[in-house]
């Protein structure tokens, strides 16, 4: 069986079962042991002192391990190989959390703060209805990025092992790709190295949340409000996000108490938002997901 047939069913997979709470209730889900495995790292080798070489020591240690891991299973077969990919790919369980976010909303403002609190990192307690809708539109077209485009091209590109490599170092990068005190250095090497990882994913996701949007005419603006963002690859979704459904992300928001200044995206469009964008959101997030689905059946059939 061909990777690319294999990452179909694997999408279909996972867009149909999701991550069943009966079997991840009892057994730890392989991105907590990924968490796990990294946790202890950051415990056992960011000492007092430390350093961007051990940091880089250890991520590559942990790529190396990975890679065997994948090569490992690869033997397993096609079916193994469907139902990895299946787990590491996040597409159901991404919009629903994002869906979430605006059932809450609908329900009360701490509802949907307390719901926009699970998926992103920035201060929720004061905001608004607007900034809330922001905040979950927002993590679910970077997350489309990290979570679904990225392991699905690193897993059409590498098999098992692309698949698991980008997996540990996207894991690392969230746990301790930081500039921070304690993280700067240490998370270094894994911060780059998911920098490098995600650049093409980014992008396909932005072309194709701009081609299920019919927004393409604006990858210009797209292109350039993205090199705006503070990362260089979670501005390519957000900025095609942003147009596709017509509303201004990013802006203003609050980190440990701190407000930041980020620059609006597509600014002229619609600051007044709710649960109807979130809606209108998860809503792309599936077409963006079929695009892909699209991709992947034309590669396995030429």
């Amino acid at each position: 069986m061909s990777t690319a047939i294999a990452l179909s069913l694997a999408l279909i997979l996972d867009a149909i079962a999701g991550e069943p709470k009966w079997l991840w209730s009892r057994l730890p889900h392989p991105a907590v042991l990924m968490g796990r495995v990294i946790g202890w790292c950051d415990q056992k080798f960011n000492t007092q002192a430390p350093s961007r070489t051990t940091g880089i020591l250890m991520i590559a240690a942990l790529v190396f391990v990975a890679g065997c891991i994948g090569v490992l299973l690869s033997y397993l077969g096609s079916v193994v190989g469907i139902l990895i990919a299946a787990i590491l790919i996040a597409q159901r369980s991404l919009v629903d959390h994002v869906a979430r976010v605006a059932s809450g909303l609908r329900m009360s403002l701490p509802e949907g703060r307390r719901q926009v609190a699970m998926i992103v990192g920035r201060d929720t307690r004061d905001m608004d209805a607007s900034a809330i809708a922001r905040g979950a539109i927002e993590s679910g077209a970077e997350n489309l990025s990290d979570g679904v485009i990225a392991p699905a091209f690193w897993f059409l590109v590498a098999g098992l092992p692309g698949l698991l490599i980008y997996k540990i170092v996207n894991t690392a990068d969230s746990m301790i790709g930081y500039l921070t005190p304690r993280h700067a250095a240490f998370g270094y090497g894994a911060a780059k190295l998911d920098d490098l990882l995600n650049l093409v994913p980014a992008r396909l996701t932005a072309l194709l949340i701009a081609f299920a949007g019919g927004v393409l005419r604006d990858w210009k603006a797209i292109s350039q409000e993205a090199g705006q963002h503070r990362s260089p690859n979670a501005g390519w979704p957000e900025a095609a996000m942003a147009r596709a459904i017509n509303v201004a992300l990013s802006g203003p928001r609050a980190y440990e108490g701190e407000m930041r200044d980020f620059p609006w995206v597509n600014g002229q469009a619609n600051h007044t938002i709710g649960a109807t964008q979130i809606d209108a959101a998860c809503t792309m997030l599936w077409k963006a997901w079929g695009k892909a689905l699209v991709l992947c059946v034309i590669i396995a059939l030429f």
